[in-house]
């Protein structure tokens, strides 16, 4: 299951909504919701806020797999950038002593058991692997 959703933050409730139906159609476990909807939440959240250019809606898409929930994420016309290849957040540093930025992203790695990147002819693909 697919549906693009308008590159606004205000589309987040909208997303919250068709994961919840997904989660129900796909029978997640709350546990697995959870780690789905924050995922895609931050990552949607990041390619309108950091995703330079980009067309008007990004598609997100889920699909059980065997003992794998698949999801994905496709953004057109945008620019590269590449989460996998971000420095790891050092969680054990004072506050004082950290760099904003990354925790989100950190928090996704954490969540989902693979994380893939591809960028291609303007388009950025994210696939996330979450095993069940």
């Amino acid at each position: 299951m697919e549906r693009t959703f308008s590159r606004t933050l205000d589309s987040l409730s909208e997303i919250v909504s068709f994961l919840k139906g997904a989660s129900d159609t796909l029978s997640l476990d709350e546990k697995t919701s959870f780690a789905v909807n924050m995922a895609v939440e931050e990552l949607f959240t990041n390619m309108i806020k950091y995703g330079a250019g980009g067309d008007e809606s990004i598609l997100v898409g889920l699909e059980k797999d065997n003992a794998q929930l698949i999801i994905r994420l496709v953004d057109t016309n945008s620019e590269p950038f590449d989460l996998t290849d971000l420095q790891a957040v050092d969680t054990s540093a004072r506050l004082e002593d950290r760099r904003p930025g990354g925790l989100g992203i950190h928090l996704v790695k954490c969540l989902m058991d693979e994380v893939s990147y591809e960028y291609k002819k303007r388009v950025t693909r994210i696939r996330l692997v979450k095993n069940l």
